[in-house]
């Protein structure tokens, strides 16, 4: 699948590309590219099922991971940095491993390379609970989700996806129904493939992890398959931060990115 991108700079030099997390989308990283795109090529891109990429009912790792290549191959770009946040993370480590001479330096944003128990159940019974057709306003749609989820900030980036069609109908760019139909493909962890090679399921590449002081989706446990998978990490915890650490403090992550990105 050809992914729906957004590029910043003319410069083709150093070319960087973004991966959003589940629920999100290339533009909730615009700010950030365009503070990276003063030094460097930033293309932004819309997963499957999210966006205004294409829908598609298979969405698992290996999927995402063909969707990444595809587009960079469409946009010539032979080798790239990328940097990932939480689904958007796992995608970027499954391409790391499948195609390791695609990828400079990996940025690892608040996940790690394992499974984890299901985390949305609230927010994904919030979500059907909102009748689109239904739907009067933004504030009413925001209303039925806050009764789910606590936390209006993520509430309100959940409704960014919301938009009104040529139909005046509310709806929402993500795939709601093939996400909870691919939800234990999406809390999978990548998996390393087969190769005949000496690095056989390694990427030996240059990685950062960042992780939200905050955030339980990085523990220390987590080390070990780390060090399996990506044995040149390095990691970076962001204090006074969860698992949102880009949006959070946005000045501190593109710094820690770039620093790490001029190595």
């Amino acid at each position: 699948m050809r992914l729906n991108t957004l590029e910043f700079s003319a410069d083709k030099q150093h070319p960087l590309v973004v991966l959003h997390g589940l629920f999100g989308a290339q533009d909730n990283w615009r700010s950030q590219a365009l503070l990276w795109a003063q030094n460097r090529h930033v293309i932004t891109m819309d997963l499957r099922n999210h966006g205004m990429s294409a829908h598609n009912e298979v969405m698992d790792y290996a999927s995402m991971c063909e969707d990444v290549l595809e587009t960079l191959a469409v946009l010539k770009l032979d080798k790239v940095d990328l940097l990932g946040h939480s689904m958007g993370g796992k995608v970027a480590m499954q391409v790391a491993l499948n195609a390791p001479h695609k990828v400079n330096r990996l940025i690892i944003a608040d996940i790690a390379p394992v499974a984890y128990e299901p985390r949305h159940k609230s927010i994904l019974e919030g979500l059907n609970r909102i009748d689109l057709s239904a739907l009067t306003s933004r504030k009413h749609a925001l209303d039925i989700l806050s009764q789910y989820e606590a936390d209006i900030r993520v509430c309100q980036f959940l409704l960014k996806s919301l938009y009104k069609t040529k139909a005046d109908q509310f709806a929402l760019r993500y795939n709601l129904v093939a996400i909870e139909q691919n939800y234990h493909h999406i809390s999978a962890a990548p998996k390393a493939p087969i190769l005949e090679t000496a690095d056989s399921g390694r990427y030996q590449g240059p990685t950062l992890v960042l992780k939200g002081e905050h955030s339980a989706y990085i523990l220390a446990a987590h080390k070990a398959a780390f060090d399996q998978f990506f044995p040149n990490t390095q990691l970076k915890i962001m204090t006074h931060c969860g698992h949102w650490l880009h949006a959070e403090k946005p000045e501190l992550f593109c710094r820690l990115v770039s620093r790490f990105l001029a190595q």
